[in-house]
């Protein structure tokens, strides 16, 4: 299966680093169409964060999980690949207006999980749209602008929506499937609401040391 494939290469690597080189993935890869391939796959599943150097990219930390956690990670990853983002003060007034705007919508990842465990200073406001083009309309009518800067994220609905019911499983899974600084979060939830979650990741021990010395002074 190639999906599986890609992950077996990947993870061949070793240690997660915070930059490959392409030419690192043909040696793991065995040949460079091989490698090329196994990293459109890996665009594709949203695991591939693009670097401003030629011939250098990053993976999301959600590649390293075991694989029976990983493909719990797909729906969080595909709503993640399609996120749109808006801005128009680009600062906490966004988030404010965004979130009178969207109301009806689930808010995960930053500002949900800082409520949950106030690990981390929220940045970007995630939200589920049942109707994304919807949720857009509505915030550009208002003065909001598309584009990558922007502090509201709006998440198509549909891709977590089977993990709807457990609220704190939905943001665990999106904050793990994302990766980098959310990874913190996931190991908080992890430990404080670790009897709520059927699906639970492995993370290194320092970190979870590190994030349990941070909640429990």
């Amino acid at each position: 299966m190639e999906m599986e494939r890609s992950l077996a290469v990947v993870q061949s690597m070793g240690r997660q680093k915070p930059v490959y080189g392409i030419s690192e993935l043909i040696d793991a890869a065995g040949s460079r169409a091989t490698a090329y391939r196994i990293l459109e796959r890996l665009r594709e599943l949203g695991l591939v964060v693009e670097t401003k150097r030629r011939g250098y990219f990053a993976i999301r930390s959600s590649a390293f999980q075991p694989y029976h956690v990983w493909v719990k990670l797909l729906p969080s990853l595909a709503a993640l690949r399609r996120a749109r983002y808006f801005g128009r003060a680009y600062d906490e007034s966004d988030v404010n207006r965004a979130r009178g705007l969207l109301g009806g919508g689930m808010v995960t990842l930053d500002y949900r999980a800082y409520e949950l465990t106030k690990l981390q200073t929220p940045y970007t406001l995630y939200i589920y749209a049942a109707d994304q083009n919807e949720a857009a309309n509505s915030l550009q009518s208002t003065g909001f602008s598309e584009g990558k800067k922007g502090r509201v994220a709006v998440l198509p609905g549909g891709y977590g929506d089977t993990d709807l019911r457990n609220e704190i499983q939905r943001v665990y899974l999106d904050s793990l499937a994302a990766g980098g600084r959310n990874t913190l979060d996931a190991i908080a939830l992890d430990i404080l609401y670790g009897d709520q979650l059927e699906v639970r990741g492995e993370f290194p021990v320092h970190m979870v040391l590190k994030v349990r010395e941070e909640l429990l002074p």
